[in-house]
């Protein structure tokens, strides 16, 4: 039984949390203290070095030769659970795929750890919990957040393959080589694909960023385009340099269609589609929905956007040839095939951000390739807002793709490379390594170190939550996906995560406390790198956002009422 002192020791270490968020909400939504680049500030200084810093202090404390095997076990296990079950569901039924595999495993299976339950489980089980939730962290940082990695490049990766090679064409692909400054396939930077096929028909693929290949002469030419990075998120602002006529989208295509006709200075941006503009001689041009793709709407900040004028083509008169891109609503150039030699082999390039006839930006080449469903049917792999707007295209035969071979070694590449530039890899990693040596050999870490240390983990809980409290008060909405999908979240995090634990503890023999910490421990809220993950590969953002926000407020009634329930 839950006596009134234990409740008030569970308050206490959970209150100084939450009392951050919301001065930091508050800070932001009524007092308008910061502003939204200030937030941004903010966050890149928590996501840098207080989060790392935290986890380096918590993983170098804890004895790995003094690991709750059990536990871990029972932790594992229940991951393999929800996983196996959800790639036989992706496989064999209909509904699924493997956007909502990524999804589900990470709502289902990888909480809020770190922050949130090393205090609270300490305070509700003792002080064992805190090692054990170290140690969890530790196989969230190396194993299961790599995991998930791994599944979002693969996602990306066969997005690629399906908006460049249609049908039985990728099947030819026998090498894929990635350029060193390529760390990812998630879209952010515009990509670039250049191709070269040998006398048995062979296919050796390169991937490479689009600005890297635009020829110095090219932006030093006298044509003198100067689109200028703005802070308009998905707009450019054209100087009076532009050329004049941009393109004619046709009366139907529901695109925007602009005219610099007097040299004023143009705005090209995909949410202006609630105004009609007037091209003389062609009428007012219609309207448009919004070209935000879905990850856009949970930005920090108003995001400078590097120009596609960085790859200028010209015909052979010399003349740009424009083509329009819904997804951002900009304006770039049509990539005329060209071809490039290489010790005497002839090689086509093109931009991945380019299609024919439905020219858009990698982010959203799920709308341009059609899904294969298990059934052989075309479906789309995304259900947010930027598959609504999806148009159908045509499949040219079964889908194909590189061999497993081909395609594991394009992933391990990326993800390494992304890994690399992740502070929270070296943190977990040095941490790890401290505290096998320091235990082993028993060398305490020097004081200068250890005192320089604390006194940035210290501050990173508070301002872990803290930056919570930011991210919540900058969404227009507390529940952007809907009360459905809202529900359908909430049930998996707090109830199927905890049966999903709860089973697997009892499979390996967990009894008394140790149990009922495992179950509270799967009950935790939302974590916040899978967001930030499915922000980034633009899936299912909505949902993921509306659980770190609206988990962290129901989180702590639900965690007190799992620990009520199971000390009666």
């Amino acid at each position: 039984m839950i006596t009134g002192n234990e409740f008030y020791t569970v308050m206490c270490a959970m209150a100084p949390l939450y009392f951050a968020m919301f001065v930091a909400y508050g800070s932001v939504k009524w007092w308008k203290i910061f502003t939204p680049t200030q937030c941004s500030g903010i966050n890149r200084f928590v996501s840098v070095f207080a989060v790392p810093v935290l986890s380096f202090h918590f993983i170098s404390q804890n004895n790995p030769y003094k690991m709750d095997t059990m536990f871990i076990l029972a932790d594992t296990l229940s991951k393999i659970f929800v996983f196996v079950l959800l790639s036989l569901w992706a496989i064999f039924f209909k509904s699924g795929g493997l956007d909502w595999l990524i999804t589900l495993f990470s709502i289902a299976t990888l909480p809020n750890t770190l922050v949130m339950g090393i205090p609270l489980l300490q305070a509700m089980y003792g002080d064992y919990t805190k090692n054990v939730m170290v140690q969890l962290v530790v196989l969230q940082c190396i194993i299961w957040y790599t995991l998930l990695l791994f599944l979002f490049e693969l996602r990306a990766a066969r997005l690629l393959i399906r908006a460049e090679f249609p049908g039985q064409a990728a099947g030819s692909i026998a090498k894929i080589q990635v350029d060193d400054d390529v760390i990812s396939l998630d879209g952010v930077d515009p990509l670039r694909t250049e191709t070269e096929t040998d006398v048995n028909g062979r296919i050796r693929l390169r991937i490479r960023r689009s600005i890297s290949s635009v020829p110095d002469s090219v932006m030093s030419s006298s044509f003198c385009l100067t689109p200028r990075a703005s802070n308009l998120s998905n707009a450019e602002i054209f100087s009076v340099n532009t050329p004049n006529r941009f393109f004619n989208g046709g009366g139907g295509s529901g695109t925007l269609q602009f005219y610099n006709g007097s040299n004023e200075i143009m705005f090209c941006n995909g949410d202006l589609g609630g105004f009609g503009f007037t091209r003389p001689g062609f009428g007012a041009s219609p309207r448009r929905l919004s070209g935000y793709a879905s990850s856009d709407a949970y930005s920090l900040q108003p995001t400078p956007r590097a120009s596609n004028f960085n790859e200028l083509d010209v015909n052979g008169n010399g003349t740009p040839v424009w083509m329009k891109s819904p997804a951002a609503g900009r304006i770039f150039r049509q990539s005329s095939p060209k071809m490039m030699w290489e010790s005497g082999q002839r090689h086509a390039a093109k931009d991945i951000n380019v299609l024919p006839e439905k020219e858009i930006s990698f982010r959203d080449a799920l709308k341009a390739a059609p899904q294969t469903t298990a059934a052989g049917g075309a479906a789309s792999m995304e259900e947010g807002a930027a598959g609504k707007d999806a148009t159908p295209v045509a499949a040219i035969g079964k889908q194909e793709m590189p061999s497993a071979t081909v395609m594991v070694r394009l992933i391990l590449t990326v993800v390494g490379r992304k890994l690399s530039r992740n502070p929270n890899t070296y943190s977990s990693l040095l941490g790890l390594v401290w505290s096998l040596i320091s235990f082993k050999w028993n060398i305490p870490m020097p004081n200068i170190v250890d005192f320089s240390i604390k006194i940035i983990s210290d501050a990173g809980l508070g301002m872990a939550m803290f930056s919570l409290g930011l991210f919540m008060a900058l969404q227009p909405k507390m529940i952007p996906c809907g009360a459905k999908k809202a529900t359908m979240g909430m049930l998996i995090r707090f109830i199927s995560g905890p049966l999903f634990m709860a089973g697997a503890s009892l499979l390996v023999g967990l009894r008394g406390s140790r149990l009922h910490a495992a179950i509270v421990q799967a009950a935790l809220p939302q974590g916040i790198v899978p967001f930030v993950f499915a922000r980034e590969y633009n899936l299912h953002p909505d949902l993921l956002s509306t659980l770190v926000i609206f988990g962290m407020i129901v989180s702590l009634p639900v965690t007190i009422l799992y620990y009520v329930l199971l000390g009666l």
